[in-house]
């Protein structure tokens, strides 16, 4: 079992950075890919980014590719995701979740999901 505790939301003007961390308790925190996404009020959730388990590998949906970079540390069982340039369409609540799957927008191969962290972006 994986739990997950996302941390670094906030209140921001656009252009400004933030750094969203995710902190995993567990063992097996290594062998997991890991996702970041992200619900806006009335919206559906939409995936942002993902690393494997290795972080050899990313991928991030088209609207935040060169603005944001997903990394991990698997020493401190932590996911970060970089965020610069914030827009105010970026504003959601942003959630890391843990799975096995990959290539997988829609979330569904993804177990283990953070409560999330509240993002507002102004402009």
């Amino acid at each position: 079992q994986v739990q997950l505790v996302e941390s670094g939301g906030g209140l921001v003007q656009a252009g400004d950075s933030l750094r969203l961390s995710c902190a995993a308790s567990g063992r097996t925190f290594s062998s997991y890919n890991m996702g970041w996404f992200r619900q806006a009020p009335g919206k559906e959730r939409e995936f942002v980014a993902a690393i494997k388990w290795s972080g050899g590998n990313t991928y991030y949906v088209d609207s935040v590719k060169g603005r944001f970079t997903i990394s991990r540390d698997n020493a401190k069982n932590t996911v970060y995701l970089q965020m610069n340039s914030l827009k105010p369409e970026d504003t959601a609540v942003y959630y890391c979740a843990a799975g096995v799957g990959w290539a997988d927008y829609s979330g569904s191969t993804y177990d283990h999901w953070g409560q999330g962290t509240q993002v507002t972006v102004s402009s």
